[in-house]
Parts: structure tokens; sequence; C-alpha cells
């Protein structure tokens, strides 16, 4: 298992541009800012997915994401979930993921995964024993929150008071 540091991206909303983990500046198509979130939405060189939308949800430590994959890459996906750290800033927001993930499969399940490599970090060095515990927190409850929405990530949200859209 490749153990690394938490991956850190900055949303640029005066530029127009996501800086990814890798260091990758890429051009952003749009940006909504809400109360309680930043909308995201642009293309993608990835050889496995073209666009990619995401909101990031500060109050709630999560990152929901719609990976627009090419056809013969496609997921039995819904919707994918990054927890972690996010600030929102005037000009700049800012993520830190911290490695467990949620994938939703709308009306049918919920998966956690990455835990391995969450304790992999923990041990490490690379992530305090508060901020893991935090993320098996806020990830244990974004999933029983989504399972009693019939699986649902948006009327989970949406009954939380942030109603989210996407492209």
């Amino acid at each position: 298992m490749d153990v690394h540091a938490p991956k850190v991206e900055a949303f640029n909303l005066v530029d127009r541009t996501n800086t990814d983990p890798k260091g990758f500046v890429r051009p952003v198509d749009h940006f909504r800012v809400e109360p309680w979130g930043l909308y995201m939405a642009r293309p993608a060189d990835h050889p496995h997915f073209h666009y990619l939308e995401s909101w990031l949800l500060p109050s709630l430590g999560l990152r929901a994401s719609i990976f627009h994959y090419h056809p013969f890459h496609a997921r039995d996906q819904d919707r994918y979930v990054d927890i972690g750290d996010f600030t929102a800033g005037e000009h700049v927001w800012r993520s830190e993921d911290h490695y467990l993930d949620l994938v939703v499969r709308t009306g049918r399940d919920t998966q956690l995964l990455d835990v391995d490599e969450l304790i992999a970090a923990h041990s490490a060095g690379h992530l305090a024993a508060a901020a893991a515990e935090r993320a098996v927190l806020v990830a244990t409850a974004a999933v029983d929150g989504i399972a009693a929405h019939g699986h649902d990530l948006d009327a989970w949200l949406a009954e939380r008071g942030m109603p989210i859209s996407w492209r």
C-alpha cells in the first residue's frame, strides 16, 4: 500500500481554477457558492473520466462528486464522497482529503472504502489521532444518513438544508 500525506487541493474562484493534489492547475467551467458549500464543474484529462462535478460541504466534512466516465471505464456508482477538511475562503477554498471514501449507488447501497489507507496514514504519522477519529465519525454519520434516505445522497443533503444540483 502506498502510504502518503493527505491530498490537498485549491479551488480559486477568481482565477476559475482547481489545483489538484499533484499541483496541476486545471480550468474550471463553473463555480457556485452557497452558504453551505461550493459547487465546481470542470473538464478532466484523466484516462478514465472526461468531466468532474463536485460539492465541497465544509460543515459535514464531505466532498460529493460525480465522475463522468468514458464508456469503457464506467463504474457502478452514482456519487463518490471524500471525507476530509474543507475550508471556505473569500477567493480560494481548500480541501484536505482524509483517506476515507464512500461509494453511493442510489437506491441500492453505500459502501465505505479505504479504512486500511486511513489506518496506515495515521500509523505513519501523516494524520493525527483526532483527525483520524473525526474522519471515521464523519464517514459513519454520512453512511447512516444516506442509508436512512434510501441510499440517496442528494435527498439526505436536501433534508439537511443543503439542496444540491448537478450539471
